[in-house]
C-alpha cells in the first residue's frame, strides 16, 4: 500500500486542506494518508486554536487515515527544525511527502534545497547576517550572491516546502515529494470562500464571527473551547518574571545576547506585547521571539529542543490507519509508538498538555489524552 504523509497543523483544518487530502486520494485511491500534526502548541509560538483531539478528529473526517502528533520540540522549532523533525518521523512510514507551495515546481524547490546544502552557503549566509539582515532576508541574499535565483523564497509556503526538500536530502530519506499548488494567500486576513487562510479563520473564531462555512465538517469542532495567547498572558508573565538568569540563558533562539534582552524586558515591562516590542530588532523575526517565549513558558531549553523525541503519539485513526500502524510495527520501520516511562520528553509532553488549558477564557483542568478511532 502506498502511504503519503503530510506535515501539518490544521489550525484549524479548512477547505484548502480538504482539497489537498482529496488530491492525494484521487491519485492513489487504495493508498493511505498519514497526517503528522502539531499538538497543542504550533510553530508560530502560540497555543493551537482548538485542542489536538478536536483537530485530529477533523482530519480523519476530512480524509486522513492516521494522525500522529508532531513532537512539541519540533512543533516549536524553526522552519528548518519543524521540517527536519517531521521528515525524520514520516520517513519510517511513508513513500511520499505531500505539501502545498506557491510554486508547484518540485524540481525547482529541490534545486533551492540543494543550494542551501552547498558547502559555500554557510559562509555566504554569515556575511549577510553580519550586515544586519534578518535570517530570511540574509538567506535569500546569500543564495543570490552565489548566483541562484531565490525570489520564490520570499513566499511562506515555498519557504517551508524548501525546508522539507532539504530535510529529505540531508537525511537521505526514501520519500518522494508531491507538490500541490497553494491557492490563495497564507496571510490573508479576509477568508477566501474556497481557499481560506488559517490566519483569517482564527481571526473570525476569536472575534466570535461566523467561520463554519470555511471548514469541511464544522460538526467536528462543535462545542470545542477556543484557545488564544491573550487568555494565557498572565500565566506567561508569571513564568517570565520568575525565571533565573540561567534559565533565560538556556532558552532556544537566544544566541548573540537575545536571551539577555528578553530577560531585561521581562523584568521591566507590564505586558507581553511590551516585552516583545522591547526585545524585537531588525535582526530577529517576531515569530522567533514568540517561539522563544513559548519555550520559556513550557520549560523547553536549547538542549531539549535539539534532542530527538523518543516516540510519537497516535492521535486518531480509522481502519486503514490501524493497518498502517500494524505494518509499521511488523516491518520495524518505526517501532517507538507510545510512551516511554519516566522519560524527560514524556514529562515535557505531559506538562505541555497540562498548561494548554490556561489559554481559554475560563481555564480548563489538565487535558486528558484521547485517541479518536473512526470506523
Amino acid at each position: 500500500m502506498k502511504v503519503t504523509g503530510i506535515i501539518c497543523e490544521y489550525n484549524p483544518l479548512h477547505r484548502g486542506h480538504r482539497k489537498q487530502l482529496d488530491a492525494i486520494r484521487a491519485g492513489a485511491p487504495d493508498g493511505g494518508i498519514i497526517c503528522l500534526m502539531s499538538g497543542n502548541f504550533v510553530q508560530r509560538g502560540a497555543p493551537a486554536i482548538f485542542d489536538k483531539s478536536v483537530r485530529s478528529k477533523a482530519a480523519i473526517l476530512a480524509g486522513a487515515d492516521l494522525v500522529l502528533e508532531l513532537p512539541v520540540t519540533s512543533a516549536l522549532n524553526s522552519a528548518e527544525g519543524f521540517a527536519a523533525g517531521g521528515v525524520g518521523i514520516l520517513s519510517g512510514f511513508c513513500d511520499t511527502l505531500c505539501f502545498g507551495a506557491e510554486s508547484a515546481d518540485g524540481e525547482r524547490l529541490m534545486c533551492l534545497a540543494r543550494a542551501l546544502l552547498q558547502e559555500d552557503f554557510p559562509a555566504a549566509l554569515r556575511l549577510q547576517l553580519d550586515a544586519g539582515l534578518s535570517f530570511p532576508a540574509a538567506r535569500q541574499a546569500a543564495l543570490e550572491a552565489l548566483g541562484i535565483d531565490a525570489a520564490s523564497l520570499s513566499l511562506p509556503n515555498n519557504i517551508l516546502a524548501v525546508e522539507y526538500c532539504k530535510a529529505i536530502l540531508a537525511q537521505n530519506s526514501p520519500m518522494q515529494v508531491q507538490v500541490i499548488h497553494r491557492q490563495g494567500s497564507y496571510h490573508d486576513t479576509a477568508p477566501d470562500a474556497e481557499n481560506p487562510s488559517a490566519t483569517a479563520l482564527r481571526a473570525l473564531i476569536e472575534q466570535g464571527s461566523p467561520w463554519e462555512q470555511y471548514v469541511p465538517d464544522a460538526a467536528a469542532f462543535s462545542g470545542a473551547a477556543v484557545h488564544t495567547l491573550s487568555y494565557g498572558e498572565a500565566a506567561i508573565l508569571y513564568r517570565l518574571r520568575t525565571m533565573t538568569d540561567g534559565e533565560f540563558e538556556a532558552l532556544p533562539f537566544g544566541s548573540e545576547g537575545l536571551w539577555r534582552k528578553l530577560m531585561h524586558a521581562s523584568r521591566s515591562c507590564a505586558s507581553l506585547s511590551d516585552i516583545l516590542a522591547q526585545t524585537k530588532s531588525k535582526r530577529y523575526t517576531r515569530t522567533r521571539l514568540d517561539r522563544m517565549v513559548m519555550c520559556a513558558f513550557l520549560g523547553i531549553t536549547e538542549e531539549m529542543l535539539r534532542a530527538t523525541a523518543p516516540y510519537v503519539r497516535v492521535l486518531a485513526f480509522n481502519d486503514k490507519g490501524r493497518a498502517i500502524l500494524k505494518l509499521a510495527r511488523q516491518t520495524g520501520k518505526f517501532v517507538n509508538i507510545g510512551k516511554t516511562e519516566n522519560d524527560p520528553y514524556q514529562q515535557l509532553e505531559d506538562r505541555s498538555d497540562q498548561l494548554y488549558g490556561l489559554f481559554t477564557e475560563t481555564p480548563e483542568p489538565a487535558a486528558n489524552y484521547r485517541i479518536y478511532c473512526h470506523k
